[in-house]
């Protein structure tokens, strides 16, 4: 009876960590990314995530346009288009990376995500200058500043969608710009480890004058 009592409670235990286990799910880098304080590109750096290099997802936006990772004990953002999951042989990136790990939906609070992770960093002293790039602006106390009638108009609602919408382009083209950097790099990489013994006969200036007889196939 109490070996039965014992393995119970095991199963239990055992039931209650899974979840916990479960919350965060390990991805890939796809290529040399900067990990992020926040859910934009606007954000300051927190450190580099290598190509190849493991990270944890705890979740990522509704959108699925960025995740909240740790890397090495480093908390912060990546953007979903350099995460990668590979099973069986096959390889996810992006968003459908991110749905084949089951990453569940977060939001991002920047007062509290800050004050957790970022106290002793040089950024968090100013702390200000990105308040609000993402969701609205938080303020320590008394509520909004007044607008002076000679600030002018406040600006329209959408100014701030146009923004977002302005800044997921940029990111956008920066991934794109990211993977041809990254594919010219690799082409030049492959020619310099073919010709690393130096050129073709056909192509060297030392080799005598050329015999189309003798010219082979092999080069």
């Amino acid at each position: 009876m109490p070996r039965l009592t014992f393995l119970k409670s095991a199963l239990l235990i055992g039931a209650l960590l899974v979840p916990g286990i479960a919350s965060a799910a390990t991805a890939i880098a796809t290529t040399n990314v900067n990990l992020r304080a926040g859910p934009s590109t606007a954000y300051p750096p927190v450190n580099v995530v290598r190509g190849g290099e493991d990270v944890r997802v705890y979740g990522c936006l509704a959108n699925r346009s960025w995740c909240d990772v740790d890397f090495y004990g480093q908390r912060g953002w990546m953007s979903s288009n350099y995460l990668a999951f590979v099973r069986g042989g096959v390889r996810y990136t992006g968003e459908r990376s991110v749905r084949y790990i089951g990453a569940p939906v977060v939001t991002y609070s920047f007062g509290d995500y800050w004050d957790r992770y970022y106290r002793d960093r040089p950024f968090y002293r100013e702390r200000q200058r990105w308040d609000g790039i993402y969701g609205p602006r938080i303020f320590d106390r008394g509520g909004p500043p007044r607008r002076d009638w000679r600030d002018g108009p406040p600006p329209p609602p959408y100014a701030r969608r146009d923004d977002r919408r302005w800044e997921e382009r940029r990111d956008e083209r920066r991934d794109r710009w990211e993977e041809r950097r990254e594919e010219r790099r690799q082409r030049w990489e492959d020619r310099r480890d073919r010709y690393e013994d130096g050129p073709p006969r056909w192509q060297r200036t030392d080799a005598g004058p050329f015999d189309p007889e003798g010219y082979d196939r092999d080069y």
